[in-house]
C-alpha cells in the first residue's frame, strides 16, 4: 500500500504544480505512461500502444480508502459529545465505502458487459482502486443519530486508479480525479447514512461510468443506457 501512496502523491503533486503555473500536464509519467487527452477526468495516463480491447473480465481489488489530511483531529474535537467521531466510527465509514465502491463499480461494470471476477486469465483486466482524500461534512455517529447539519456539501473525495494486465501484472494506465457533492451549495441536511451514501454513489457511478465509456470505445461497442 505504501507504493500506491507514494504514486498517488506524486501524480497528484504533478497535478497541483500543473494547475497552480497554468502549465498543461507532462505528456509522460514517471513510468512511461502517457497523457490521455480528455479522458473525463483531472488525469489519466496509459501505456503507450495499449489496446483495451483484449480485456473483457475485470479484477476488482479491494479498495483503499484514507481520510483528508486533519480530518479525523477535527471531528474528534467536536465539542459536542453525540457528534464526536470516533475511531468505530472512522473505520466503519471506510469500511462503508469500500463496500459501496465494489458494488457500484461491479453493477455499472456488469450490466455493461464485463464480467467482474476473481480469476487471471489473459482477458482480464486488475483495477487497483484509492479513495483518498475523503471528507465527510456531516459524518452520521452511533451516538447522534439523524439530525440537522448546515454545510455547503456532504463531502468530497479523490479517485486513484492503477489499471494492470492480470497476467504479466504491468502497470498499464493510472487515473486521478476528485469530485466534490454534485449538489455543492449552503443547505441543511440530515447527517445520516443515506444521504451520504446517495451522494458517494453519484461519484462513484460517474467514474465507472468514465471506465465503461473507455472499454467500449476500445472494442468499438455502443454505449449502453
Amino acid at each position: 500500500m505504501k507504493k500506491i501512496i507514494q504514486a498517488i502523491l506524486l501524480i497528484g503533486l504533478t497535478i497541483s504544480f500543473a494547475q497552480a503555473s497554468g502549465k498543461q500536464l507532462p505528456e509522460y509519467s514517471e513510468e512511461g505512461l502517457r497523457l490521455v487527452p480528455d479522458s473525463g477526468m483531472a488525469a489519466v495516463y496509459a501505456k503507450p500502444g495499449v489496446d483495451l480491447a483484449a480485456y473483457s473480465q475485470v479484477k476488482l481489488m479491494n479498495p483503499f480508502v484514507a481520510f483528508e489530511d486533519g480530518w479525523e483531529r477535527d471531528q474528534r474535537s467536536n465539542i459536542t459529545s453525540a457528534f464526536r467521531v470516533t475511531s468505530s466510527d472512522v473505520q466503519r465509514i471506510k469500511k462503508d465505502l469500500a463496500n459501496e465502491f465494489r458494488l457500484v463499480f461491479t453493477e455499472v461494470l456488469e450490466k455493461g458487459g464485463y464480467a467482474v471476477v476473481d480469476a487471471v486469465s489473459d482477458n482480464v483486466l486488475v483495477l487497483r482502486p484509492a479513495i483518498i482524500d475523503l471528507k465527510v461534512n456531516a459524518p452520521e455517529t452511533a451516538r447522534s443519530g439523524p439530525a440537522m447539519a448546515y454545510v455547503d456539501s456532504v463531502g468530497e473525495m479523490t479517485l486513484y486508479l492503477e489499471l494492470y494486465d492480470a497476467v504479466t501484472e504491468e502497470l498499464i494506465a493510472k487515473a486521478l480525479d476528485r469530485k466534490v457533492d454534485p449538489a455543492n451549495k449552503t443547505y441543511y441536511t440530515w447527517n445520516h447514512t443515506v444521504s451520504n451514501q446517495q451522494v458517494a454513489d453519484q461519484i462513484l457511478r460517474g467514474w465507472a461510468d468514465i471506465l465503461l465509456k473507455a472499454l467500449d470505445e476500445a472494442r468499438a461497442v455502443p454505449a449502453k443506457h
